[in-house]
């Protein structure tokens, strides 16, 4: 399969052109609207500074209804506990530095460039990305970032600085996507981190299908705040 070479015209090709790899398309750019057009149709940008934008839409992705999440006993446990403050959209900008500069085992580095960074704040002014934050002792201790657009959330990246934190944020986050009417999750990839909460591997017709149901529901703007009913 080719890759296909973006310009300055804001389409993408067929996701279903995608390499096996799940690789589509370089170049273009990271404006807005590229940005929402990308994940409207199950695309996202991902690469390493120094390299030209990629675009993937994978052949499967790991998916979760934000109401059916898993939460495993020693997770509720902690939730119960209380150990953090969580907050919404207060703290954006510090969660996506943190989770760009937090070490990864396993990683070298971050694919979070200074440009991705610029262009999620943009989203985030618009409304349209939302930060999940946990707090302890007036320290951002955990969180994550992400796009909404209808009932869809498109998961970025998480960060830990204490334990649970992120988890306790997701969690979280999850409870409130439900009681607002989203039905999809987006992880991107599978990993650790996103599996344990139970995540569905669906192949990317099913995935692009889902995508457009949830589209169809008003996108709810941002700032977003926390329901305190909602927090374990």
């Amino acid at each position: 399969m080719p890759v296909y070479q973006l310009t300055d015209e804001v389409v993408f090709p067929r996701p279903s052109l995608a390499r096996a790899d799940g690789l589509l398309a370089v170049g273009g750019d990271l404006t807005r609207e590229r940005l929402v057009l990308a994940y409207s149709n199950g695309i996202f940008p991902w690469y390493s500074e120094g390299e030209p934008i990629l675009w993937w839409s994978p052949p499967v992705r790991p998916v979760v209804a934000p109401a059916e999440i898993h939460v495993g006993r020693s997770l509720a446990k902690a939730l119960r506990r209380r150990p953090y403050e969580l907050r919404f959209d207060t703290a954006f900008r510090q969660v996506i530095d943190a989770c760009a500069s937090v070490p990864r085992k396993g990683q070298d580095g971050t694919w979070i460039t200074a440009a991705m960074r610029e262009a999620y704040l943009d989203l985030h002014q618009a409304g349209l990305a939302h930060s999940a934050e946990a707090w302890k002792d007036g320290d951002l201790a955990g969180g994550l970032y992400g796009v909404a657009l209808g009932g869809a959330f498109f998961g970025e990246s998480m960060f830990a600085r204490a334990p649970d934190a992120s988890k306790i944020a997701f969690v979280v986050l999850c409870r409130h996507l439900a009681a607002w009417g989203f039905g999809l999750v987006d992880s991107q990839v599978t990993n650790e981190h996103t599996a344990r909460f139970g995540t569905v591997e669906i192949p990317r017709g099913e995935f692009l299908a889902r995508v457009r149901r949830e589209l169809k529901k008003p996108t709810r703007g941002g700032p977003w705040t926390v329901d305190e009913t909602l927090v374990p």
